[in-house]
């Protein structure tokens, strides 16, 4: 009889495993069900916007005429690129300064309060920060910087022509980088803050022992090893900054040409849809789904990219 017992735990057992197995394989097949859906209905809805303009045509034209429906996808990739490399160059350098801080520098009174706050400022919903962008923060730029660097760069070549803002409102891709800066900073900061302070305390202990200094115990032992977990913090603050609709919106200007300074107007991918959809209709409608399937397959490769970034600096 125990024996027998015993032989029908283990075909139970052996049932439930196949129905553990059969649920998470499905559960990751419907991941990418859905993500095939999501990537056909685009192409489909953007198929005549391609079609009539060709796909390198389409993405490659700087004319955004509704009334003479033609359609190109470049200013708006060049804002949402833009904006999101100025997010990244402000936002990472201020990230990994609070992770450090928070994780070696901080006392412990002041770290809980940091921390919260941090936190916090991921709670914030992107609406907040766009109104306040607009009616606080664009006034700012305009009056304290736009101004004071006009005067000092006009009529200069390259520095000039970047630099120089036409109609100093404030609005425009630089404030928007700003703004979307301040929105991936909680998300990387909280990463890369968790993943240092899981870095055993004896490597850092074993660093200070043979005379390291703090940054040299920072710069050559906490980074390299939490190096893989930065990179991924980072990639996923730059698809928060790619896909970023409703800040950017406020405080972009929303300009449907490709400027050539920092400070002019301009737009991305996302206020772009977002201010024309419901309005939309026949091929500016089309030309808009095709906007939103760039997007995506401009996401689908900073996502190879790092993939490939990650397996590099494992393989050093």
């Amino acid at each position: 009889m125990a024996s027998t017992s015993t032989g029908s735990r283990r075909l139970s057992h052996a049932g439930f495993d196949r129905i553990f197995r059969a649920a998470a394989i499905g559960c990751a097949a419907l991941v990418l069900l859905v993500l095939l859906g999501i990537l056909a209905s685009m192409v489909y809805g953007g198929w005549p916007a391609f079609r009539e303009f060709g796909f390198f045509g389409f993405v490659s034209g700087s004319i955004w005429n509704v009334g003479a429906d033609q359609y190109g996808a470049w200013p708006a990739i060049a804002g949402t690129l833009s904006s999101a490399l100025i997010a990244l160059v402000i936002g990472v350098p201020v990230s990994l300064g609070i992770a450090i801080f928070l994780t070696q520098l901080s006392p412990p009174w002041l770290k809980t309060p940091v921390g919260t706050a941090v936190e916090l400022l991921a709670a914030v919903p992107s609406i907040i920060y766009g109104m306040w962008g607009l009616f606080v923060f664009a006034p700012l730029v305009a009056n304290y910087i736009q101004i004071p660097l006009n005067s000092v760069v006009e009529g200069l070549p390259i520095v000039g022509t970047i630099i120089y803002s036409r109609v100093p409102s404030g609005t425009g891709i630089f404030t928007a980088g700003i703004i979307l800066a301040l929105m991936i900073i909680p998300f990387i900061a909280s990463v890369t803050r968790d993943m240092l302070d899981q870095i055993p305390p004896v490597l850092r202990e074993s660093a200070y022992g043979i005379g390291c200094t703090t940054w040299e115990v920072i710069r050559h032992v906490l980074v390299p090893q939490a190096g893989v977990s930065i990179i991924g913090a980072i990639m996923l603050g730059l698809g928060r900054a790619l896909g970023e609709t409703m800040a950017v919106t406020f405080v972009i200007g929303n300009a449907n040409r490709l400027g050539s300074s920092i400070f002019d107007p301009g737009s991305t991918i996302a206020s772009r849809i977002a201010n024309e959809f419901n309005e939309a209709g026949d091929l500016q409608l089309n030309a808009l789904i095709a906007l939103g399937c760039i997007l995506f397959l401009v996401t689908f490769a900073v996502l190879i990219s790092a993939r490939l970034l990650i397996a590099r600096v494992q393989r050093i």
